[in-house]
């Protein structure tokens, strides 16, 4: 996970080592989430695409609820996987270096908010298949996270994926023949709402408005020692100071 540093409040940074650990785990994670889908297809091609259709969305159906769940994996042939496995392996893995654990409670949002759209809107004569909806979500939270994170180099890669891949927003509303715009729609949504709901918190905030006289209770309730050095030069000053007006104000008196 994340791991903040001083460079400025609220802004937080991953250790070099951190990052490289991190880098390699949402690889293999995607590695692994491609490998899955891919295997799902074989199984489904030999079966000639029935596991599409029957584990599919079908909208507005409380039995296909549990559906929602199995229809990311789902693909209706080897173009429609082809074509979604490239992005979800970049997008997912520029979601996913910061956190894995964090990118799975991502990943479990765009399920539910992609599905969820499908199954409340769409016609309730479709099935709906396919990873594309959380690729969606992927794009949406990697473009916006940096900008709630305050990093300036996920605002880079988000800008960066925005601008090379904004035609993508040409399929999130309606015209594409065989494509499923609302999936895309409630995915792209869930990614940016995610992008805010998983931003990185610090506690750097949190300690900058301590103030400084009370950042170290040791050192405010340490007492000043005569002829000691204590651990302010200004108690032990003030002390003495006060001590030899005393001693002159008796004298003055004739004390």
């Amino acid at each position: 996970m994340a791991s903040p540093h001083d460079s400025a409040p609220g802004t937080a940074t991953l250790d070099p080592a951190q990052l490289i650990a991190e880098a390699r785990r949402a690889f293999f994670t995607m590695f692994g989430f491609l490998c899955l889908i891919w295997a799902v297809q074989v199984a489904n091609w030999a079966m000639d695409g029935q596991i599409a259709l029957q584990h599919g969305i079908l909208a507005r159906r409380a039995s296909s609820l549990p559906d929602l769940l199995t229809a990311p994996f789902l693909h209706l042939n080897w173009q429609h996987l082809e074509g979604n496995s490239g992005p979800l392996f970049v997008f997912g893995f520029l979601a996913a270096y910061r956190g894995v654990r964090k990118f799975l409670g991502l990943t479990a949002l765009l399920v539910v908010t992609s599905g969820m759209t499908v199954w409340l809107f769409e016609r309730g004569d479709v099935v709906t298949v396919g990873a594309s909806g959380v690729i969606f979500g992927y794009f949406g939270y990697v473009v916006l996270r940096g900008l709630f994170d305050r990093n300036l180099i996920d605002s880079l890669i988000g800008l960066v994926m925005g601008a090379s891949f904004a035609y993508l927003l040409t399929t999130a509303i309606p015209g594409t023949p065989g494509v499923s715009w609302l999936g895309h729609l409630g995915g792209l949504v869930g990614g940016l709402v995610g992008a805010w709901i998983f931003r990185t918190r610090t506690s750097e905030q949190a300690a900058a408005t301590v103030p400084a006289a009370t950042a170290d209770p040791a050192q405010a309730i340490t007492p000043s020692v005569p002829g000691k050095s204590g651990r302010s030069g200004k108690s032990g000053g003030t002390t003495a100071g006060s001590r030899a007006d005393l001693l002159k104000e008796l004298d003055d008196l004739g004390l």
